[in-house]
């Protein structure tokens, strides 16, 4: 009878106030994300072994085997997250990982930092390690940033760890702060909300340096802190269940955020956005640093299916998603 751990955590849409959590800016002003998290998630399932072997097995990235008995693992760009987490806790006791994700790599949903939240929370379950929803999303991010020194932000953890809606204050500290909406609004935006893969994976690194560099040189300054005001207001629409008026701050929100960096939009996106708006799509954006990956839009209340209908006739894959109200999650089991 064999015993795993699996841990389960959801991959989030950023809704408004993206790249406002980006260092320095986050640090220097304070940034705040308005994010949900959805129905899509990083899986990973952890078995203990009986030697010193840490094996690693990825949909996506194929497989990883090394010894754990001889100090901290160098990273190297195959399987950095997993060896991250490994080096914290210390653990020189083999286990098998079997990590994957229910999008691909590149896909604007915080897909990286989601995977790394869900190998700490099997990780610290297996050792008995307890840790809060802030330690945990602190280390994650501690973890992806700093130590393997991955380029982002710093919602995409904290999200994931928290679950559901939030409205995430940045700056020395970071302050989430859990968002009650009323169902019935939950479902009404449900009903208007369409996510679609534009085709194109990217690299989220090369968008978040030009971010950067037109920081430093003082050119989206008045962008990011636009996006962060509006981040509030959108949040406070969809309280309120002014769903119109969020789907009028949306589209504010991704004029300023084309504003972040000339990497942020192309033609393409550019396109599939005209398209959705001219068919009824109130507003929308892409997730996440931008230049490819998911994106996401609200209808009018009667036109959510003659958007979907027209952004698949242009090569858009429509992707079907549930608000997910809980965070990461983990659990137990014997295989018979």
């Amino acid at each position: 009878m064999t015993e795993y751990i699996r841990a389960r955590a959801p991959l989030r849409i950023g809704i408004a106030g993206g790249g406002t959590d980006v260092d320095p800016y986050a640090s220097t002003y304070g940034g705040c994300v308005f994010n949900s998290t959805i129905n899509k998630y990083a899986y990973c399932t952890l078995v203990p072994r009986d030697d010193d072997i840490m094996k690693v097995k990825s949909r996506y990235f194929g497989r990883y085997k090394t010894r754990l008995n001889h100090g901290p693992l160098k990273f190297d760009g195959n399987m950095d997250l997993a060896k991250a987490v490994a080096n914290h806790f210390e653990i020189e006791r083999g286990f098998t990982l079997d990590i994957h994700s229910d999008v691909p790599s590149g896909s604007g949903l915080g897909g990286s930092s989601t995977m790394i939240v869900a190998i700490i929370a099997a990780i610290s379950e297996w050792i008995g390690k307890k840790m809060d929803k802030y330690e945990m999303a602190d280390l994650a991010y501690k973890l992806e940033r700093e130590d393997i020194g991955l380029k982002g932000g710093k919602q995409d953890q904290y999200a994931s760890v928290f679950g559901g809606f939030n409205l995430i204050d940045f700056g020395k500290e970071v302050k989430v702060n859990p968002v009650e909406i009323d169902q019935r609004i939950i479902d009404e935006l449900q009903c208007r909300s369409v996510m679609c893969f534009t085709g194109m994976s990217r690299e989220s690194a090369k968008v978040i340096d030009s971010q950067i560099t037109a920081y430093k040189n003082h050119q989206n300054i008045d962008a990011l802190d636009q996006s962060k005001i509006l981040a509030k207001e959108l949040c406070e629409a969809v309280v309120k269940g002014k769903l119109d008026v969020a789907g009028e701050l949306l589209d504010q929100s991704w004029q300023y955020k084309k504003q972040f960096s000339s990497s942020v939009s192309n033609r393409n996106i550019n396109s599939l956005y005209n398209i959705a708006k001219s068919q009824g799509a109130i507003g929308g954006k892409v997730s996440g640093a931008g230049g490819g990956g998911f994106m996401f839009f609200i209808c009018e209340y009667d036109k959510k299916a003659i958007v979907a209908q027209e952004l698949k006739k242009h090569g858009a894959e429509v992707t079907d998603f549930m608000f997910e109200p809980n965070g990461v999650k983990t659990w137990r089991f014997e295989n018979e």
